[in-house]
Formats: C-alpha cells, sequence, structure tokens
C-alpha cells in the first residue's frame, strides 16, 4: 500500500469506483459547508453544570442553590 493515498480501507475490499463514489461525496460535503462560522451566537459558556467541580454541600443559605 503506497503511503499517498487519500483513503484506506480498513476492512474488506473496495472497488476503484466506489472509492472515487465515496470521496467524491466526502469532497462535495466539505465544499457545501459555509466557512464563516464567526457568527455563532449562543452562550459563551455552558448551559451545564460539570458535578465533578462543585463541591459536595452548599449552604442553605447560599446563593447557587
Amino acid at each position: 500500500m503506497s503511503t499517498d493515498t487519500l483513503l484506506r480501507v480498513e476492512k474488506g475490499n473496495a472497488e476503484p469506483e466506489e472509492l472515487a463514489a465515496i470521496t467524491a461525496i466526502l469532497l462535495a460535503r466539505a465544499a457545501a459547508t459555509p466557512e464563516d462560522t464567526t457568527a455563532a451566537t449562543g452562550a459563551s459558556q455552558a448551559g451545564w453544570r460539570r458535578l465533578e467541580r462543585t463541591p459536595g454541600f452548599r449552604a442553605p443559605h447560599s446563593w447557587q442553590g
């Protein structure tokens, strides 16, 4: 197997036509994705908490309750 191939078949035997078809599909999908990702909207922080980073006990008068 040469090292300059774009795709590699891990299991089974793919015909050259099958490799050409999947390559065309992947290249078309890559070209269709918008490149302007700077207009991402949303919160700058995650909307969920990581429970392993929170203390085990919170006082009843805590503002984080």
